[in-house]
């Protein structure tokens, strides 16, 4: 009977995954959770963030990291618009930042050692935004669960196939799902594709993209020339400053548009 009913389960979680196309025209399989799962879960996720780290009172840094957030979900395609994006402050000395699915943005007072200015803010922001409207969360998931170290997220999901529901998955998940599909750093194709949307972003936001190679640059001599632990999976920081450097001046005039139509963001 376990036999057949895992049978099935993977009959009808296949079955769900589908073949999509993500914001830089790339093949990736996902579907593995619904978009309710995903929500919970990043909530979830972001307050157990939020009960482990110390939260910054300071009112100018999150007004500051708000108004950032703010004038990039307004570029955002109307799935992600409509959500009210929700920010904390993190008192830490690591230079990070995370965004998460529902509308969830953590940013550790660390990153305004290296980012100088709100140009430079808005890169990593947007970066981090880029891996939530990639659906990247969602295709670590489908992927876990397509892997035979996924059975217990496949036994977890069968309760929710038997009338347990979405909060009960969402607990059952939780602590392993948060942390390797939320938390933790996504592949290098991710992450250089989260660059890549970043910046776009960006530039129709009304920030300067070209101070996203700025920034990374910062953040490698912060470091001392080598890349940070939360870029362990992202892409050689030289080749990363290079392909910024490579695209920014193709994105100069939705720049310069943005820029014509009044996005002239005043963050600080």
């Amino acid at each position: 009977m376990k036999s057949l009913l895992l049978a099935l389960l993977i009959t009808v979680l296949v079955g769900a995954c589908a073949t999509t196309t993500s914001p830089t025209g790339r093949r990736q399989m996902v579907g593995g959770v619904s978009q309710a799962q995903l929500d919970q879960l990043g909530a979830q996720a972001f307050a157990e963030t939020k009960q482990k780290e110390k939260i910054s009172t300071d009112g100018r840094q999150n007004a500051y990291v708000q108004c950032v957030v703010n004038a990039l979900v307004a570029q955002l395609p109307p799935q992600y618009r409509g959500v009210r994006w929700e920010t904390a402050v993190f008192v830490d000395k690591e230079p990070n930042a995370f965004a998460l699915p529902g509308g969830k943005v953590g940013v550790n007072t660390g990153i305004f050692t290296v980012a100088k200015n709100q140009d430079q803010l808005a890169a990593v922001i947007g970066h981090e935004i880029g891996h939530v409207i990639a659906r990247h969360h969602e295709e670590r998931i489908t992927r876990q669960m397509g892997a035979q170290t996924g059975l217990s997220v496949l036994g977890a999901l069968a309760g929710a196939a038997y009338g347990e529901g979405a909060a009960s998955t969402v607990n059952q998940l939780g602590g392993t799902a948060a942390q390797t599909a939320f938390l933790l750093p996504g592949s290098r194709t991710q992450e250089s594709e989260a660059d890549v949307i970043g910046q776009r972003l960006m530039a129709d936001a009304g920030f300067n993209p070209a101070q996203a190679v700025d920034l990374w640059q910062n953040m490698m001599a912060a470091s001392g020339g080598r890349s940070p632990q939360w870029l362990s999976t992202h892409p050689d920081p030289a080749n990363r400053i290079r392909e910024l450097q490579r695209d920014a001046p193709s994105l100069a005039p939705a720049y310069q548009q943005a820029q014509a139509a009044g996005r002239r963001p005043k963050c600080g």
